[in-house]
């Protein structure tokens, strides 16, 4: 698994494997599954990542 953020576009993405694409679907307006072939996910794009709060993956709370 490979994570890309664009700080830029505030857009997260989740790519799960290398296939290629044959279909995407949105699942709401800001998170976009694509699939492959067999039907795995292959990658995962969310929109407005950090406003979503999908975005940094982890975060550290101070005590």
């Amino acid at each position: 698994m490979r994570t890309t953020y664009d700080e830029a576009d505030d857009i997260l993405v989740l790519h799960l494997s290398e296939k290629s694409i044959v279909k995407e679907v949105s699942q709401d307006w800001n998170t976009h599954v694509s699939y492959a072939d067999d039907g795995t996910i292959v990658e995962i794009v969310i929109l407005e990542a950090s406003k979503q709060g999908a975005w940094p993956l982890l975060c550290s709370h101070a005590a």
